[in-house]
This record gives structure tokens, sequence and C-alpha cells, in this order.
């Protein structure tokens, strides 16, 4: 498979960095053997929602390196789309990857839409009550700015009053950012002005042209943009750190065969291969895990 130019850049920065990412190995397909121990945790009377195919849900946004198209513009790659390729191959299915907006996941999952959803989600313990979750990575969030930007550090609620920050709706960021603001008007400072939007393109847009001050976001795309172009750095991370999980329907019993599925991976290595290939070692979690305590705010 050949990867868009920006990811061919991206891998070659990263690789200086770190010189642990070999962009042959990123060039090959993953081939993950059946787990009968996942297969045999499907439930009996699971339903999936096109016989013999595990319908995933992944962000139809570039969000390199979560999710992003190939060189032929329909082919997603991303260490999402790559967990998916995993789950589907050790449970013995086929892989339909649906490009679905954050906003849209949620409903898709509980009217059956999908039968997962990959779409960076992080564990709270509100989500916890209408979805499940088996944990696969470990994300931070971070502030990143231009690169000539005056800011030099975003590490409390002071660092933002006043800022235009780009947010994503209905995200911890969301959460965390408007905590901030009411801590800070409880402070007599002003407090900062989320603005929201739903494409990287328009984040990109409004942070080089001076119509925002700061985007706040998951660590790993902040990183990418900041080692792929030099145009924005990161000058922080937000204060809580979360544990980002395939998403199910409450109670469908499928969760646990991901689990088993993940962690049968983890112990081949494939699942440390996948974090490799797109920087991401820094994410990995030793054992997935079913519902784990989330973030609370």
């Amino acid at each position: 498979m050949k990867y868009t130019f920006l990811a061919l850049v991206w891998f070659s920065s990263v690789a200086l960095a770190q010189g642990n990412i070999d962009l042959a190995a990123n060039e090959q397909p993953l081939h993950t053997a059946k787990n009968p121990q996942a297969i045999g945790k499907i439930p009996a009377d699971y339903r999936f929602v096109e016989p013999g195919t595990l319908t995933v849900a992944i962000s139809a946004l570039n969000s390199p390196p979560l999710a992003l198209l190939a060189s032929d513009n329909k082919t997603r790659i991303g260490s999402d789309p790559d967990i998916a390729r995993l789950l589907a191959d050790s449970l013995g299915l086929k892989l339909k990857l649906v490009p679905t907006a954050w906003e849209d996941w949620p409903l898709g999952i509980t009217s059956g839409r999908y039968d997962v959803a990959l779409v960076n989600i992080a564990v709270t313990e509100q989500r916890k009550t209408k979805f499940d979750f088996a944990t696969y990575r470990a994300d931070s969030l971070a502030f990143s700015v231009k690169s000539t930007s005056e800011i030099q550090s975003i590490s409390k609620p002071a660092d933002v009053a006043g800022l235009r920050v780009i947010v994503g709706s209905g995200t911890n960021q969301e959460r965390i950012l408007l905590g901030w603001n009411e801590q800070n008007q409880r402070e007599g400072l002003k407090p900062a002005q989320p603005i929201y939007l739903t494409d990287d393109a328009s984040g990109n847009l409004y942070i080089q042209s001076g119509r925002a001050d700061a985007m706040f976001g998951p660590q790993s795309v902040a990183a990418y943009k900041a080692a792929l172009t030099g145009q924005t750095r990161v000058v922080g991370l937000g204060p809580k750190k979360a544990y980002v999980a395939t998403t199910t329907k409450k109670g469908n019993g499928l969760v646990y065969a991901l689990q088993a599925a993940l962690n049968a991976a983890i112990v081949q290595g494939e699942y440390q291969q996948v974090l490799a290939r797109w920087g991401e070692q820094g994410e990995g979690v030793a054992l997935s895990e079913v519902n784990p305590p989330g973030i609370s705010y």
C-alpha cells in the first residue's frame, strides 16, 4: 500500500526524531491470524450489522496519524483503521470501515448502524452508562499554537484566559475548557472563547490566519502536525489522561470478544507494530481492559 506524500513526510520526520519507524514495514499489510478464544467470546445471540463482517465507524476527517486517506484517495489508513483490521482478522470477519462524523457515532452505535466505533473515543464515567469499552490506547490532550505565536505554555486555567481556542463539540477537551472558563470567571479572569470547527483544514486556516490562538485536541494529532510542517508547536498538555477504547452498545456482550482480540494482538506483538508504524509507541497499553475507571468531571 502506498501512503500519501504527507504521511511519508510524517514518517520521515518521526524516524529522524525517534529512529524507530521502518517505512518499508509501514507498507506491509496486516495479517492477523484468527483467534479461537476471541471468536468464542462473541455472544451466540449477537447479530452483526452485516453477517460475517465487522462494521466499524472511524473518523471521516483526515486526522493523521489516527485516520487519513491513502494516495488512491479512497483507502482509509491510520492507527484506528489498523486496529480495526486487527480486530476483524482476529475474529475471523471481513472488515467494513464507515467514515463517521464525531457527532454521529453515539447514535450510530445505539441504533445499530455500526458494530464498533473507533473514533478516538475516551472512556468517561458518563459514557459508560450507555456504551461498553475495551481499551487500546492511553491518550493525552494537547494545546498547540502557531509556530510564531507569543504563547509559550498552557498548563492551567489562567493560561487560556481571553484566548480563542479551537475545540471539538461534545469532547473531553471541550469539557475541560469550559471547566477552566468557570474557574477563570470565579477568579475575575476573562473566559476563553471556544471555536467549534468540524474539519481539520479549517482549524489550520484559523490558526495560521490569526483567527484563533490555540487548538486543543488529541496529543498524537498535535504532534503529527508539528512534525509535519513546522507551522505549529505543542505548548502544553491537558490536565487529564484518558483511555481510548473500542466502543460498543451497552450490554450486547461484543466488548469481551474485542478485548480478547486486542489482548491476543498485544501478546503476539502485532498491536505494538501498529502503534510503532504510526509513531504512537508512548500511548500503548499493556493489557486491554473492559470499562475501566473513566474520566469524571
